[in-house]
């Protein structure tokens, strides 16, 4: 891969905890932002923007106001199996993992727990949270609206966001099957990676601020983003702005994420216990059975077996906590002058 360096993954955690910590972010919200940040450093390619370059934009908006470290989250709804809290414009990781501990704990008893979150920022990845609940047994379902960067089926305007969605479901013996994914076909992180390249994207995935299809990234980055499954996934866009934004009371449509000062972004964080509908037991093994017949599907390529949703990412996760993580060379340049004002020793110089 050009144009990054690879550092072990403790080191980049030692240097996003302390980095946070000079932010005023408290130990609680350190260890949960990095975890997440890790999280995405070791599931994805570093083109995909949800790595340690989330720490600039950290270090800007905590300077101008837009996020607040140690953020009184106020609980303002609470039902049996609902609940509704304001992030106070503090982390996004952290209100959607408190979200989700909220979901958990009361879809223990009901069975089945929605708990949405307002006035809140960037929640990082959404199958980091979707897995809070797996690793305790629940499935797991994730989302949050974001900046409108995807154009509506039949025009060229950005309207609603990428929307991404993380769902997790718990296995037996085995890692939970995660599906971590944005409602449009790509970001522009990844057209930015690929403009940096020289390399020519697919033609689904955005367009020119005139309505064109293109393979060319640099003539799409001022356009719109298109949907996964063309209008499906504008639907899907559609909905998740409907129960993250309009239902929440947080910003939605074309205002999320215009003022950097107040991004007011909505989440909503989903757990489901199996046995409300039947035995763990029978749960499992049903499970079992699927993932077998999935499993079991010939491929078209000898060399590329079938995978389930997540399982590429554990195999990426495995492996760089061996080999390091790739990280791309603008996001250390851009991290180095900003760990020298806040006094945190740098991880290194690039090998």
């Amino acid at each position: 891969m050009r144009n990054v360096a690879t550092y072990p993954e403790p080191l980049l955690r030692r240097f996003t905890t302390d980095f946070l910590l000079r932010l005023d972010a408290s130990s609680e919200e350190a260890d949960i932002i990095a975890d997440g940040l890790m999280t995405a450093c070791l599931w994805w390619h570093p083109g995909q923007g949800q790595g340690l370059e989330k720490l600039v934009r950290y270090h800007r908006r905590v300077r101008n106001g837009g996020i607040v470290p140690a953020a009184t989250m106020e609980w303002v709804r609470e039902g049996t199996s609902t609940a509704l809290l304001d992030a106070g414009k503090g982390f996004g990781y952290v209100a959607a993992h408190r979200a989700m501990a909220r979901a958990i704990e009361k879809a223990s008893e009901t069975g089945l727990a929605m708990v949405g979150v307002r006035n809140s920022n960037h929640f990082g990845i959404a199958g980091y949270h979707a897995l809070s609940a797996a690793r305790k047994g629940l499935i797991g379902w994730a989302m949050t609206n974001a900046g409108a960067e995807m154009a509506p089926t039949g025009s060229a305007k950005a309207v609603l966001g990428t929307n991404p969605w993380g769902i997790a479901i718990p296995r037996q013996g085995h890692p939970p099957i995660v599906l971590d994914m944005a409602l449009t076909m790509s970001g522009k992180g990844m057209m930015r990676w690929l403009d940096r390249e020289g390399r020519e994207m697919p033609e689904t995935w955005a367009l020119t601020p005139d309505g064109r299809r293109t393979t060319t990234p640099g003539e799409a980055m001022a356009g719109a983003l298109l949907p996964i499954g063309e209008y499906k996934g504008y639907g899907l866009s559609l909905w998740t702005d409907v129960l993250a934004g309009v239902m929440t009371g947080a910003l939605f449509g074309t205002d999320v994420f215009q003022d950097d000062r107040h991004f007011d972004v909505g989440h909503q964080l989903v757990a489901v216990a199996p046995e409300a509908f039947q035995s763990r037991e029978d749960f499992d093994r049903r499970l079992e059975e699927l993932v077998t017949q999935i499993k079991s599907a010939p491929p078209i390529d000898p060399d590329q077996p079938v995978m389930l949703p997540g399982e590429r990412e554990q195999h990426r996760r495995r492996e760089r906590l061996e080999t390091g993580i790739p990280v791309d060379l603008t996001t250390v340049e851009k991290l180095r002058p900003l760990a020298s004002e806040l006094g945190v020793d740098f991880f290194t110089n690039p090998p």
